[in-house]
Parts: C-alpha cells; structure tokens; sequence
C-alpha cells in the first residue's frame, strides 16, 4: 500500500510541476516580486496537501503563532524536501539559500529564479560565505526573510552534523530575529522514494533576539534548541552531537 500511495503522489507531483511550469511562470514573469510568491505558493500549497491525502501523513504543528510580522531568518533542520516547500507557507516572502545547480533543473529551477533565492557554488567555500552574507543582507533591507538550513545538506533521521553559523551572522548584522524551526519530516519523507504515513512534527520556536550579541551566541541558542525539540518529537533516536571545528575566519 505504501508503494502505492507514493507511485500516485509523484504522479500529482509531477504534473504539479508540469502545470505549474506552464502557468505560472509566464505569469510569475509579469508580476511584482510579493506577488509572484503568493502566485507559487499556490504549488506549494499543493504539494503538502497531496502528499497527506495520497500517503496518509499527518500535520502536526506547534507554535504557528510565534512568527514574526517583519523579516526574520527562518533557521531549521534539513531532513528532506518537504520542509524546502512547506516552509515557504509558514514565513512568506522567504528567499532560499540553495545550491546554484538546482536553477538549472527545467521548470522547476526557472521558478525558483523568479523568488530571489541565494544560489551557493559549493565548490567555492569562501566565495559562496561572502555571496550568503551580502545577498541575505541585501533581502532582508528589502523586507523579504531569509531560509538558511544551517547543516548545508540534508541530515537523515538519526544523525546529527554541526550547524553553521552564516545565518546568525547575517540577523546579527542586520538586528533581525532568528526564527528557529524543528521538525522530523525525514521520518516520512526520506531519501527513499516510499513515503511513510504516520504524524509529521514541526514546532516553531520563540524568534531569538540578535540585537547587541555575538553570532556565536546566538547560533548556540537556535542550535541547542532545535536539537532539544528534535530529541522530543523524533521518533528515531538521536546521537551525540559531533565535535565543532575550529570556528572559519568570516569575511568583514
């Protein structure tokens, strides 16, 4: 059954896609920047709903309430692409730090490319820091926030890997709030094609202040907190965190 229900959900998927291509992005090409994220988020919309009436999943989510009105850098665990979508409804507009290569993919990369993401080359480690720092200041003086997955790649269920601290850099530098994020959706939406019913969990945290502290002290708080609300609501168990690396040197 569960093979079942995945076959017809990357049916839905797909076509979303498809359709969403066709449509939207002649229209997304024409509309202000605020628009064109209410416009996609009509997919994303999709997305979310179809995978819990096609693979029987369920939404849990806990402290809705707590995001902010103005920009913020929305700051969470990477587990799988469930959270690239659904976050974009829980904090909108966002732009995405994401890797460059995924606004080549047809279609689905050319809408991205109209929501202002800040594209990472990954093969330049220092170059991609200075170009997440300028142009997640730069979004957030426009009055859109900024989505960082501070582990740089998705982490399955059950491991654990350093976070990185650019986002807190950035809502430092420009005294907006850390919204930090946890959830398990790895659980049910993992590398493996099958999805897995049962209950997703997101639990949005209290904004975390940036005015005056240091980014180390702040990526300390969201970092600790979203390992402590994942070993409440992750059904597989956590291990220890790994040792921290001597701290990079980060541009001026």
């Amino acid at each position: 059954m569960k093979v079942f229900r995945s076959v017809i959900f990357y049916i839905g998927y797909f076509l979303a896609i498809l359709v969403s291509g066709l449509v939207m992005l002649p229209l997304g090409l024409m509309l202000p920047v605020r628009a064109r994220f209410r416009l996609f988020n009509c997919h994303n919309r999709f997305i979310v709903t179809w995978l819990s009436l096609t693979c029987g999943i369920r939404y849990r989510v806990e402290g809705r309430e707590r995001v902010p009105d103005g920009p913020c850098v929305v700051l969470a665990n990477h587990q799988s692409e469930w959270e690239t979508v659904y976050l974009q409804l829980l904090k909108t507009p966002i732009c995405t730090v994401l890797k460059k290569e995924l606004l080549t993919i047809p279609l689905f990369g050319w809408g991205v490319r109209l929501l202002k993401p800040i594209p990472l080359d990954r093969s330049k480690p220092s170059a991609a820091m200075r170009q997440v720092l300028s142009h997640g200041r730069q979004r957030l003086e426009e009055g859109l926030s900024v989505l960082i997955f501070p582990e740089g790649t998705r982490v399955p269920p059950g491991e654990r890997r350093r976070f990185n601290k650019s986002g807190a850099v950035i809502a430092c530098r420009t005294g907006v709030p850390v919204l930090p994020v946890a959830h398990n959706a790895g659980e049910r939406w993992g590398r493996h094609w099958i999805k897995q019913p049962g209950v997703l969990n997101v639990v949005v945290g209290e904004p975390i202040a940036t005015v005056g502290r240091r980014p180390e002290d702040v990526m300390a708080e969201m970092e600790a907190w979203i390992e402590r609300t994942l070993d409440e609501i992750s059904e597989v168990p956590r291990p220890p965190l790994p040792e921290r690396a001597p701290p990079a040197e980060l541009p001026s």
